[in-house]
């Protein structure tokens, strides 16, 4: 197979055992910046170029597309898949999971259990909007963060009242969701290949901080996730359309709630803590899903 891997990076720990992972399963490999691949569009007829060059003849390509880059990554992924390449993640699913927003009213749609969250704009419905969530305290989340960036907790509804209007101020987007005290800032990460959990971590947030993300000084240790908690990660996976996913999880007296479904899941901390080669779950999983290479929609460009 001849696999691309969408990088900024190519010695970021998750593209590097993306890279070998691929070798030691004899494909051939090579870490694409999309900041440099530009596109031809024109009616039946796709092409792609690479710092001077064209980019033909991928069987699959892995995106590892960050945040910042978001809008540009899936643009070039999409030209991918027009041009007959697989992906595990298409770019309509990566964007649906990028939008908090747009994936919360998914699942939900689907039946499945969230913190309860709501979402406004006018000002002077902020007192109502609190009023459908409850009382305090509250977690406010950009509908766009990464990695516990943008997501803040108002423990009074005076606090709350004073951050949404500063956010409206700032035209960012935002929702506000119920803080689930007994999860006591621990969350389950869910590593989902296909169709199933290839491996789970518990993140505890540091003393004084809420957020149990890595980036944010929190801990992890492998665990065993239950049956319920596998078939919530799957199923939210699915729903967006993804093939690999990471999906936040946190655990409630009303059972498994899902936070947030990460289309671009960073390795390194669920391979330490689980011990398991996950890099290879996901090239395996790219070529057994991935049939040979469509021909291009119109004719090939040189």
């Amino acid at each position: 197979m001849k696999l691309a891997i969408l990088s900024r990076n190519s010695s970021l720990y998750s593209t590097r055992r993306l890279i070998e992972a691929a070798r030691e399963q004899r494909h051939t490999v090579r870490v694409l910046d999309p900041l440099r691949c530009y596109m031809r569009i024109a009616a039946g007829d796709f092409a792609m170029h690479y710092k001077g060059k064209p980019l033909t003849g991928y069987d699959a390509v892995i995106p590892r597309i960050g945040a910042s880059v978001t809008r540009y990554g899936s643009a070039v992924l999409r030209q991918f898949e027009l041009m007959g390449t697989c992906t595990p993640n298409p770019s309509d699913a990566i964007l649906k999971a990028r939008d908090k927003l747009r994936a919360h009213q998914l699942l939900a749609a689907q039946g499945i259990h969230m913190p309860v969250t709501v979402f406004g704009d006018n000002p002077d419905d902020t007192g109502d909007l609190l009023n459908l969530l409850g009382p305090p305290p509250h977690v406010i989340k950009l509908t766009e963060s990464s990695q516990g960036a943008g997501v803040i907790l108002a423990e009074k509804l005076s606090a709350s009242r004073g951050i949404t209007e500063a956010l409206r101020g700032l035209y960012a987007n935002f929702l506000v969701q119920e803080f689930v005290a007994e999860a006591k800032g621990a969350d389950l990460r869910c590593f989902v290949v296909g169709d199933r959990v290839v491996a789970a971590m518990r993140r505890q947030a540091p003393s004084g901080e809420f957020r149990s993300n890595l980036h944010r000084g929190g801990t992890a240790v492998g665990v065993s996730p239950s049956e319920a908690e596998c078939e919530v990660a799957v199923r939210a996976t699915k729903v967006l359309g993804l093939g690999i996913a990471g999906v936040d999880l946190i655990r409630s007296d009303r059972g498994p709630l899902v936070l947030e479904v990460n289309a671009s899941p960073g390795l390194e901390g669920i391979e330490s803590a689980s011990g398991k080669d996950i890099a290879g779950e996901i090239v395996a999983f790219v070529a057994q899903g991935c049939p040979p290479r469509k021909p291009s929609a119109g004719r090939r460009r040189k």
